[in-house]
């Protein structure tokens, strides 16, 4: 609401866990503690709880499968429970709900999953996600929160770019398919967000070609829109 906060990240020589906080008003950094901060990673998530940073998962050496929750207000880590967690992976997503920040996918070194987990911080506990009527397994793809379900699509298995998804309800712990047809090329490393409507979803790649062009998802009217690049 008045900072942005980046931390972890890979700098071509060494993974990193510091960070910083970055007040636009004050055109101004604050260091984010080390202090019991998780290990260094990239290609890791973080979600914002309204008062916390939640970061899990990513890649340090080898795929990791826990995390922390850093409060700028007291600039400190708590760890994330590895009770109940799910395998480890990076380049999987991670969305919030209001409640529970919900991880799934990703790659652990060439083997994508359809699997993930939802945490709750104030039970500090994780719940399975199920996988009956999951989408297939896949990286480098992109996930939106609309309020009620999480929407997942693209990204890539072991060798081929995707143009699927599905929408996972955390009530029912249920998973119904996202229709194919008028989807977008199939695509990866592309962008997402959701709008209180619709999820429009822009660029990417499919290993050989990069796209420019832009489709809204309806999730009521389940079609897609093509809007000219």
């Amino acid at each position: 609401g008045s900072e942005v906060i980046v931390w972890g990240g890979y700098n071509g020589v060494r993974y990193l866990n510091d960070g910083g906080r970055y007040n636009p008003t004050a055109n101004s950094w604050t260091t984010v503690t080390t202090s019991g901060a998780p290990a260094a990673r990239s290609q890791h998530t973080a979600v914002w709880t309204g008062s916390e940073m939640i970061v899990w998962g990513g890649a340090g050496g080898s795929a990791l499968n826990n995390g922390g929750r850093y409060s700028p207000t007291a600039n400190s880590w708590t760890a994330v429970t590895t009770t109940g967690t799910p395998a480890a992976r990076y380049d999987h997503t991670a969305v919030w709900t209001g409640s529970e920040m919900i991880v799934w996918g990703g790659d652990n070194f060439g083997s994508r999953l359809n699997n993930g987990g939802r945490y709750n911080p104030t039970a500090n506990s994780w719940t399975a996600v199920s996988t009956s009527g999951a989408p297939a397994a896949r990286a480098s793809h992109t996930a939106v929160w609309t309020g009620s379900e999480m929407i997942v699509w693209g990204g890539y298995n072991v060798s081929t770019s995707l143009n699927d998804g599905g929408r996972y309800n955390p009530t029912a712990n249920s998973w119904a398919a996202v229709t194919t047809s008028g989807a977008p090329a199939a695509r990866r490393q592309h962008t997402a967000v959701w709008t209180g409507s619709e999820m429009i979803v822009w660029g990417g790649d499919n290993g050989s070609s990069y796209f420019n062009d832009t489709f809204s998802y309806n999730p009521v009217r389940t079609l897609y829109l093509y809007q000219r690049p």
